[in-house]
């Protein structure tokens, strides 16, 4: 049931329009997203059949046939949406057939919703929301159920108690998916303070070589006279964490022993980042890239890999990249990313301490 619970919130809060379409061709849900890209309800925008509002030889059509027909999702690029009285306006389509011969439609607005970032403020926004409600309504009776399955074990029989500690392991690893959920929710930090960057990525680099990097090659390239970053070192930890992590597993897909994960850090004067105010930050920043030479980012998703839900991984949430995202816009920076078969650069600017920046000074 959590599981549905979630998939119905990421449904509804999703930054994506999105519309599920029947086997007749009639408009069954629709989410907020859509509902504001349309300008109508679902109760006003289901009052014709949704195929029959699309003009003839429409692309989306297609997309819905195709997505029955091959039984997966399939996508469109450059779609024109030409719905419900509104302006045509080019999309890309997503089809995904969801197996009662209904299918989910999510549309990928160009120009409409504002450019990529806007999009993935608008993810932000709307998972902070869905941290809230999931901490709220899901982990309470996570502490019961779980709680009430360890008293079962210790009077189970030998044969009953590893159904009793399944429960319990799968109640810890919804609560730490819903964890995640809530650290979307927090607060930006509040106390910041000069920061030692190689010392943060020096931490970073000896957990992940005794993990996930385990096996490939690691080099770090530092500039050793770069002042200290202005922020939260536990955050710091946790945005460099999950780059060097996603980074690790791209390098271990070569599958030939020859990954190489790199770190490298450089000053980079006459470059200012904006905070969260707009305004723009005091001294040049600091440039952290972590590289690998796996696969690279698939093209369908480098448009939107900032946004949640968004995975390259078969087992993966899709919230790691969008909370670095957050962490990283909370502590004044920006982050991006190039990628390319066998060479990804994820790049981090970080402002420096006030004290460093006012005086220019590099230690």
């Amino acid at each position: 049931m959590a599981t549905e619970a979630l998939k119905a919130a990421a449904f509804d809060l999703s930054p994506e329009p999105a519309l599920v379409v029947d086997h007749d061709g009639g408009l069954v849900a629709v989410n907020e997203a859509a509902e504001a890209l349309f300008g109508h309800g679902l109760s006003l925008l289901a009052r014709g059949r949704f195929r029959a509002a699309l003009p003839p030889g429409s692309v989306l059509v297609s997309l819905l046939d195709r997505a029955v027909f091959e039984g997966c999702l399939v996508r469109e690029h450059g779609v024109e949406v030409n719905l419900f009285g509104q302006p045509p306006f080019e999309a890309d389509g997503a089809a995904v057939p969801l197996g009662d011969g209904s299918v989910l439609l999510t549309l990928h607005v160009k120009g409409v919703l504002g450019v990529d970032r806007s999009a993935d403020a608008a993810g932000l926004r709307s998972v902070v929301g869905l941290g809230k409600m999931l901490a709220h309504e899901i982990k309470n009776p996570l502490a019961g159920i779980r709680g009430a399955a360890q008293l079962l074990k210790t009077g189970a029989s030998a044969v009953d108690q590893p159904l009793a500690q399944l429960i319990v392991d799968e109640t810890d690893r919804i609560r730490r998916l819903v964890d995640r959920m809530e650290a979307f929710s927090e607060q930006a930090p509040t106390m910041r303070e000069p920061v030692n960057i190689h010392q943060v990525l020096d931490r970073v680099r000896a957990l992940v070589a005794n993990g996930v990097a385990d096996g490939l090659t690691l080099k770090e390239s530092y500039d050793p006279s770069l002042p200290p970053v202005w922020g939260d070192e536990d955050h710091l930890i946790q945005i460099f964490l999950n780059l060097m992590k996603n980074a690790a597993e791209a390098a271990h897909m070569r599958g030939d022993d020859r990954g190489v994960l790199s770190i490298h850090t450089a000053w980079r004067p006459g470059v200012r980042v904006r905070g969260a105010d707009g305004k723009a930050t005091s001294g040049a920043p600091i440039e952290v890239r972590v590289i690998d030479n796996g696969p690279g980012v698939p093209a369908t998703l480098r448009d939107h890999l900032f946004q949640p839900f968004v995975t390259t991984k078969s087992n993966g949430t899709g919230l790691g990249l969008a909370l670095v995202t957050k962490l990283v816009t909370a502590h004044g920076g920006l982050i991006d990313f190039e990628s390319e078969p066998g060479r990804t650069v994820f790049r981090v600017l970080l402002p420096v301490a006030p004290e460093a920046a006012s005086g220019d000074v590099r230690a």
